[in-house]
């Protein structure tokens, strides 16, 4: 990457163990809120975010829904075998058209205790008259092949089966408490092995509040991979491998995006689809055929298209396949030195010490984000997924 070097040891802090939240609130939107606009810091409360969004707004929110992606096998011998579902293989790569397989498909995965997993033998769960079943077809790729029993889809299968996946920061057991409350009120798209926590804070009357405001809103959809949790563990932050994701856009939201307003991202997955779709419209306006892959390094590149005609290349593209949705990977990797070309304002809750995540809010806000914890720190925020939010406006974009 043609990225001057970004020492990751510059975006740490300490953030004590009593400061993670283990658990959520009692009511969603009851969360702080900490308001960071021209350099200025305002603590509030979620509930009043609308009071504090500009009047012209749209918010853009990731509508991917959590699967329980943990399935834990049991062998004869009583060793426990859990299987993490990352990124499906067949019979497609596309999360929702795998979701939607029935008797059969097959997944790249996580297995612990794997060496006590033979090559090519099953494991079974028995839920009542479902069994499904697990083969373990290639060791060296971590292919997993899973067989059910009755017409069921995928989808339906691990929600029966499955365990909700919990961050590896939430030290405890998974509550039954959590399979509705790690997930989004609007999620929809299965797909996610990781909730777009930002969006965790929202409900019905948060909603509301932004309709009576007059603030737009819309939907978009990036599948949270296992990756988000990746920490960076080379000296040279730019050198730190990007995860991929999938992600899909609509013909609704290249509309409103070309909508004179402020852009508003629900949290960082929504922020890196509305940048990664900027840089797909850039390559279609040099190859209308371009496929929809936005790779890590492809942003700094010297190449910049004006945000309109990028926009309006992907509706060309649209036309064209006679298609309102297009589905794509992106592992943008949003650093400080990268230019935003889309949102203008961020909402998202406080992220681990030295994460790509970090890296990105300090991208975003410039040298402050040290501040902005600091007093997150000194109020008694409560930080990652299940913690306090934060909404910040673009440095000089004000």
């Amino acid at each position: 990457m043609n990225q001057p070097a970004i020492s990751i040891q510059d975006f740490t802090y300490h953030l004590p163990e009593e400061k993670i939240a283990l658990h959520p609130l009692s009511d969603r939107d009851q969360s702080k809120l900490l308001v960071y606009r021209e350099k200025k810091i305002i603590h509030s409360d979620f509930k009043r975010l609308a009071e504090f969004l500009p009047a012209n707004s749209i918010l853009f929110f990731n509508n991917t829904k959590v699967i329980p992606a943990r399935l834990l096998f049991k062998k004869e011998t009583g060793a426990v075998i859990e299987i993490f579902l990352l990124n499906p293989v067949w019979p497609s790569p596309v999360v929702a058209l795998a979701m939607n397989a029935k008797e059969k498909c097959r997944w790249v995965c996580t297995i612990g205790n794997l060496k006590r997993w033979p090559e090519g033998s099953a494991l079974k769960i028995i839920d009542g008259d479902i069994s499904l079943e697990a083969k373990l077809v290639d060791r060296k790729n971590n292919f997993v092949e899973f067989q059910w029993s009755h017409n069921l889809s995928f989808a339906e299968i691990v929600k029966k089966i499955g365990a909700i996946p919990l961050p590896p920061y939430i030290k405890r057991n998974v509550e039954a408490s959590d399979r509705e409350r790690y997930q989004t009120v609007y999620s929809k798209e299965d797909g996610a092995v990781a909730a777009p926590t930002a969006g965790l804070h929202f409900t019905k009357a948060i909603l509301g509040a932004l309709k009576v405001h007059g603030i737009a809103v819309d939907y978009l959809t990036l599948h949270v991979s296992a990756g988000t949790f990746q920490p960076v563990k080379v000296e040279n932050a730019a050198d730190h491998p990007m995860h991929s994701e999938q992600i899909v856009i609509t013909r609704g939201n290249i509309k409103s995006l070309l909508v004179e307003k402020k852009i508003v991202a629900v949290g960082t997955t929504s922020l890196r689809t509305l940048e990664s779709m900027y840089w797909y419209g850039a390559k279609l306006t040099k190859n209308p055929d371009a496929e929809f892959v936005i790779t890590q390094d492809e942003p700094y590149r010297p190449e910049h298209v004006d945000k309109t005609e990028a926009l309006k290349a992907i509706l060309a593209k649209m036309d064209r396949e006679k298609t309102d949705q297009l589905l794509g990977e992106t592992s943008i990797y949003i650093m400080p030195g990268y230019d935003f070309k889309v949102g203008d304002v961020l909402i998202t809750n406080f992220h681990q010490p030295g994460s790509t995540l970090i890296l990105l809010v300090a991208a975003f806000v410039g040298n402050d984000w040290k501040r902005i914890y600091d007093e997150a720190l000194a109020n008694r925020y409560r930080f990652l997924s299940y913690g306090d939010s934060s909404l910040l406006f673009k440095k000089q974009s004000y």
